[in-house]
């Protein structure tokens, strides 16, 4: 199983729908906590979800169960969380959520991880996609 992940900052829309047509992405899974932001541009949610459908029929859903809280995210943002700090609280928050069993029964082949960060790296799509990865080590990780 291959399991995708994308940022769309940093992006235009052709680059973010040409990565994810050549990767052959299936389905976003938008994990953004709020994803009807005017700053999303493209990204807003039912633009996104138009969007994707229309140039690459490439399905949607929103599921913010994977997202970190506000509180989480706003200390980060502020510098009142390091991201260690910041990894462990998220990886409490999934653990209260039972997010793993959740994810591993309705993510399926080609689906791909969407938060707004450009980077992987400090970033909870990645943190998420290595719990994931922990559970099934069949899967593949291709961060777009």
């Amino acid at each position: 199983m291959t399991l995708f992940t994308i940022g769309f900052t940093r992006k235009s829309a052709e680059t973010f729908f040409t990565l994810l047509q050549e990767a052959g992405a299936r389905r976003v899974v938008d994990i953004r906590l709020n994803n009807s932001s005017q700053l999303a541009g493209f990204a807003k949610a039912r633009d996104l979800a138009y969007l994707l459908r229309a140039i690459g029929g490439i399905d949607y859903l929103h599921q913010p169960m994977f997202a970190p809280t506000a509180d989480i995210l706003d200390a980060f943002k502020k510098k009142e969380l390091a991201w260690d700090a910041y990894e462990r609280a998220y990886d409490n928050l999934m653990n209260e959520r039972d997010a793993d069993a959740f994810a591993l029964a309705a993510l399926r082949d080609g689906d791909c991880l969407l938060c707004s960060e450009h980077d992987p790296a400090q970033c909870h799509r990645r943190l998420f996609a290595e719990r994931l990865l922990r559970h099934n080590p069949d899967l593949e990780i291709a961060h777009l």
